[in-house]
């Protein structure tokens, strides 16, 4: 008999306060990730330590959000000041995990989903810092839709359908890159976008990909003109635009297409 976070009020805020403590946990764990892997560091092996002087972090000093107001924003060691993004994006994440919990309650589909939004999470990351987007998000996203398989398992159809639907949004948007590319003289969309989006097609599906395409091109035109307007011809981060589109359309994505659909008036 499966367990739901609403059976009664003990559970929901028992798994609530759960949530909290993870997401903020996993937001510190893929803020150093990210960091680590635009350095060149492992983050599967090695203590955290501070980027300015070495200094290995004690417990006291990994604690999410309340080390960095303890330590008001500082290194304990050297005094350097710790930016404030580490405590924003423990926070975020925290958020998105009630949020993807409250939508998908405790079941496969909602670890499924969490473990895509972390790797979509680090994504942003890594691209807002390098440009880069690790290959390794892709394969863990593709490894877990997986093995996800038999127990969300609904027929061969669906399965097909999202195979299909990855397919034609990466090879549809390979294609139309590639004859930007000839036509601009410039790269139009990088090659870690395009594989994102095959991801994304494995998830969403063909609609929900379609209308998550949409939807990054307006987020990702909206951060250049409001952070980086006087270059709008240079080349910027697209992967959080992406994720966050993403992370709208399996949140909240059947609604939002049914309320969009309802402006169409058929014949």
């Amino acid at each position: 008999m499966m367990i739901s976070i609403f059976d009664s009020q003990f559970i929901f805020v028992y798994c609530i306060v759960v949530a909290i403590c993870l997401g903020a946990c996993m937001g510190s764990f893929l803020n150093c990730a990210a960091w680590r892997i635009v350095h060149g560091e492992s983050f599967l092996s090695g203590r955290s330590h501070c980027p300015n002087c070495g200094h290995t972090l004690t417990a006291v000093e990994l604690i999410p959000i309340i080390s960095w107001l303890i330590q008001k924003g500082r290194c304990k060691n050297c005094k350097t000041k710790i930016s404030v993004r580490y405590p924003l994006t423990e926070i975020l994440f925290a958020v998105i995990t009630i949020l993807c919990l409250l939508r998908f309650d405790l079941t496969v589909l909602c670890l499924r989903n969490y473990i895509f939004i972390c790797c979509l999470f680090l994504i942003s990351l890594t691209d807002i810092d390098s440009m880069i987007i690790p290959d390794g998000c892709h394969i863990v996203s593709i490894v877990t839709w997986f093995m996800a398989l038999p127990f969300l398992f609904t027929g061969w159809m669906p399965v097909l359908f999202s195979v299909l639907s990855a397919f034609l949004i990466g090879g549809g948007l390979l294609l139309i890159s590639f004859i930007m590319d000839k036509k601009l003289g410039m790269t139009s969309m990088g090659g870690g976008d395009i594989k994102l989006f095959f991801v994304v097609g494995l998830y969403l599906g063909f609609v929900g990909t379609l209308f998550a395409l949409i939807l990054s091109c307006v987020i990702g035109l909206l951060f250049k003109v409001i952070f980086d307007r006087k270059n709008m011809a240079k080349a910027f981060p697209f992967g959080p635009a992406i994720a966050i589109s993403t992370i709208v359309m399996l949140l909240y994505g059947e609604p939002f297409v049914r309320w969009y659909m309802g402006f169409i008036v058929w014949p």
